[in-house]
């Protein structure tokens, strides 16, 4: 049965199929095969989608949308070009600076990529930027996106895993931090070596100036991931009910404050993020009911026994598990992965005495790599589209940024105190 279900699954992905829609294929095939009734199909797909924790998608989602449209996006931009557009290199490392910020708002990887890409790709490419490098920096700088918290990965890895969201939410701070400054490290060598993006002098004082200007305009930006974080560790709301306010904060901030939407754009943004979280959700259902056909099958069990059979060396487990998290997420969207994977590979991680919450933060920032690695990283496509570039053209400058990035892989595996150190 196990060979249908991934029969099945490889060649729906061969043929390009949507992943939600190969999930649930592949699934349905292998229950008529096996002889169970179809009924499991929607008692599955139900079961996984009837959780208070899932209303936080949407609801993360919609707020991301509208901190896009709202203006806080660009004041952001102004917030971290202010920080860092002096040093060599600047430019780029606003890129990654203001990814680190909205990743604290939009909790996707997507939502980040494009609302930093939108805006800075151009004026990278009038700094001296080659097209595809800038690119190249926008994509990599996305995947902090699902890092930094508040992510919608983690929060489905913590309800497959039966792990804390806001455990999680911690263990993801000091890792984006680390993955963002090896960014800036990397832009700023390579802009040494190439001697683009030119910047004039300027004066502490001058700079101080410029930062405070900056530093009101985006006050209630910045304002946003304290309060939604400050809430969840406080005590005072869960995760799902953050996710709420988030929203609540991103209408009275985008139209009172800032006046940059009305209620009338409130509508189309409604539709748009309705179309994104459905798409989220739909992988999670159908995903659901393709692990429940490998538990079923014993190859949770089966996985877990090969790999413990191999070795005892909880550093050899690891690099085991970086290797097969990097090729799944050249081929398999996040989300499904970790629906797939988490109830497979979190049990046998905790044999090897490897604390949950620092393995479900190494295999979401893994699986984030998969976001900028083609053929299917959502990163690049979404890059493509911003910069009006083929994907091609992407790979060679890429490839610099997935080396540094498979270095902070492994640095965060092999270094718990990174994940652990606020818990």
């Amino acid at each position: 049965m196990s060979a249908v279900l991934f029969t099945g699954l490889l060649a729906l992905l061969a043929l390009s199929v949507p992943i939600a829609v190969t999930l649930g294929l592949s699934s349905t095939i292998a229950l008529h095969v096996s002889g169970t009734p179809l009924v499991m199909m929607a008692q599955s797909v139900y079961e996984s989608l009837d959780s208070f924790g899932l209303m936080a998608i949407p609801f993360f989602v919609l707020a991301g949308t509208l901190m896009q449209g709202g203006g806080i996006a660009q004041r952001l931009v102004d917030l971290a070009n202010a920080l860092v557009g002096w040093i060599k290199g600047g430019l780029g490392a606003c890129v990654v600076l203001t990814s680190m910020f909205f990743a604290t708002i939009s909790g996707s990887s997507s939502a980040t990529t494009a609302a930093i890409g939108s805006v800075l790709i151009p004026a990278m490419e009038k700094k001296g930027y080659p097209r595809n490098l800038a690119g190249a920096i926008a994509a990599a700088s996305g995947e902090l996106g699902v890092i930094i918290p508040p992510s919608i990965p983690m929060i489905v890895y913590a309800l497959s895993a039966n792990v804390s969201v806001a455990d999680l939410f911690l263990a993801g701070i000091l890792p984006g931090i680390f993955i963002g400054a090896s960014l800036i490290g990397t832009v700023y060598v390579l802009a040494r070596i190439n001697g683009f993006d030119a910047v004039a002098d300027i004066s502490f004082r001058d700079w101080l100036r410029h930062l405070f200007t900056a530093l009101r305009r985006a006050a209630l930006a910045i304002l946003m991931p304290v309060l939604i974080l400050g809430g969840i560790y406080g005590g005072v709301f869960t995760a799902t009910e953050a996710s709420v306010v988030a929203v609540v904060y991103g209408l009275v901030i985008g139209i009172y404050v800032y006046r940059e939407i009305t209620w009338r754009d409130v509508v189309p943004m409604l539709g748009r993020s309705a179309v994104t979280s459905s798409i989220i959700l739909m992988i999670v259902g159908f995903a659901a009911i393709f692990a429940y056909m490998l538990t079923v099958n014993q190859v949770p069990h089966m996985v877990g026994e090969f790999v413990t059979g191999i070795s005892k060396n909880p550093i050899v487990f690891l690099l085991m598990v970086n290797l097969l998290l990097f090729v799944t997420g050249m081929f398999m969207e996040t989300l499904a992965a970790i629906i797939i994977l988490a109830p497979i590979l979190a049990p046998a991680a905790m044999k090897y005495g490897i604390d949950p919450v620092h393995f479900g933060t190494v295999m979401i920032v893994n699986l984030a790599v998969g976001m900028v690695t083609p053929p299917v990283g959502v990163n690049l496509f979404v890059v493509c589209q911003v910069a009006r570039l083929r994907l091609e053209q992407l790979v060679r400058p890429l490839l610099i940024f997935l080396a540094v990035l498979a270095i902070d892989v492994l640095v965060i595996s092999y270094v718990p105190a990174l994940t652990t150190w606020f818990r």
